[in-house]
Parts: structure tokens; C-alpha cells; sequence
């Protein structure tokens, strides 16, 4: 994703999401997805200023289109800060269809669907060593709440797992997951040694 010659390129890449390419495959959103830890302007913990604007307007049982079209707009300003915000990402969806603006929301769903794809091609989550890779923390509950599971309590598991239990929906229904955060750690650290 650092190399101009390759056909991952960053910001190559990045155009092509951007263009709504549907020719990319599940190698360039994985090149995409665990590529962006990175660039410049990644950190695994940013949050952003203009979701939090709107919060509470997120958690209302109905919308008017006048808070519709505020959640659109605060939920792309987000997603211009941060494009693998997946939790703005599905309020701009909800939004989007919302206002019958059907096509747009069906490009989004496209977009969001393989990024979760590629989060889920990288292992199975049942034990270390083949935990699923992510860029930030919360992405790890993301995933749970598109399984349709409940996230139960978090534990961290040395050396640079994340471990989420899950309410268990049957008796076939594994315990929970496990995640890998090692990148996350040392990108983070690399460029917050402060922290």
C-alpha cells in the first residue's frame, strides 16, 4: 500500500472506493481496510467531532426529514475524517433510505458490506491464532452487532488480543471472538509514544 508501482497503492486504492469501482475484489478492501493503519492521518482511537454533534438525534425512535438529511450530512463530514467509521457508515445508510434516496444507500450498503467482508477474511475469530484483524477498537463490536450478537464483557488476552464474550443466542453459538490489535498497538504507539 506504500509502493506508487503497486496495484494496492494507497491512494489508488482509495480512489477506486471513492468512484464506487465494483470491480475492486476482496484483495483491494483488505489492501483498503487493514492499509488505511498506514496513513498519515490514521489513529485507531480518533473519534469524530461531528458524530458527536448529533448523538442523541442517532438514538430518536422516528426522524423528520429535516433530521434525516442532518444525519446525512454530519455522517459524511464523519466519514470524509474517518471512511472506515462503520458505525456512521450505517446511520448514513438508515438515513439514506430513509429519505428514499434508495440508489445512494445501496452504494454505501455495497461499500460497507465488503469492508465487513474483508475484516471477516482475515480468520474465524474462534481462537488467537486465527482472530480477525481490525483497525479500531470499536470495529470489533461492529462486527458483533452485524452477527446479530450482544457483546457480553471485553477482555484483553496477551499478548495483543481482544477478546469479546458474546450472549450466547444458542447452544451451537461459540462463546465469543477474539481479535488481533497487534498493528493497532504498534501504529499507535509509533506515533503517539506519549500515550
Amino acid at each position: 500500500v506504500t509502493d506508487p508501482q503497486s496495484k494496492y497503492y494507497y491512494p489508488k486504492l482509495m480512489d477506486k472506493y471513492l468512484a464506487n469501482e465494483t470491480i475492486m475484489g476482496l484483495q483491494d478492501y483488505r489492501h483498503l481496510y487493514l492499509g488505511y493503519m498506514f496513513q498519515e492521518d490514521y489513529n485507531p482511537y480518533r473519534h469524530s467531532e461531528f458524530g458527536n454533534k448529533i448523538e442523541p438525534l442517532y438514538y430518536k425512535d422516528k426522524h423528520t426529514r429535516a433530521e434525516l438529511d442532518t444525519i446525512i450530512k454530519y455522517a459524511e463530514l464523519s466519514l470524509d475524517d474517518n471512511p472506515f467509521d462503520l458505525r456512521q457508515l450505517n446511520f448514513l445508510i438508515y438515513a439514506l433510505r430513509s429519505r428514499g434516496k434508495v440508489n445512494t444507500a445501496n452504494i454505501w450498503q455495497y461499500r460497507m458490506n465488503h469492508i465487513l467482508e474483508a475484516i471477516l477474511s482475515t480468520g474465524t475469530g474462534l481462537d488467537p491464532a486465527n482472530a480477525w484483524y481490525v483497525i479500531n477498537p470499536e470495529h470489533e463490536y461492529n462486527i458483533i452487532n452485524f452477527m446479530s450478537g450482544v457483546a457480553d464483557s471485553q477482555k484483553f488476552v496477551q499478548p495483543y488480543y481482544d477478546y469479546v464474550k458474546i450472549k450466547p443466542k444458542s447452544d451451537k453459538s461459540p462463546e465469543g471472538y477474539y481479535f488481533n490489535i497487534k498493528n493497532l498497538l504498534e501504529e499507535y504507539y509509533r506515533k503517539y509514544p506519549e500515550d
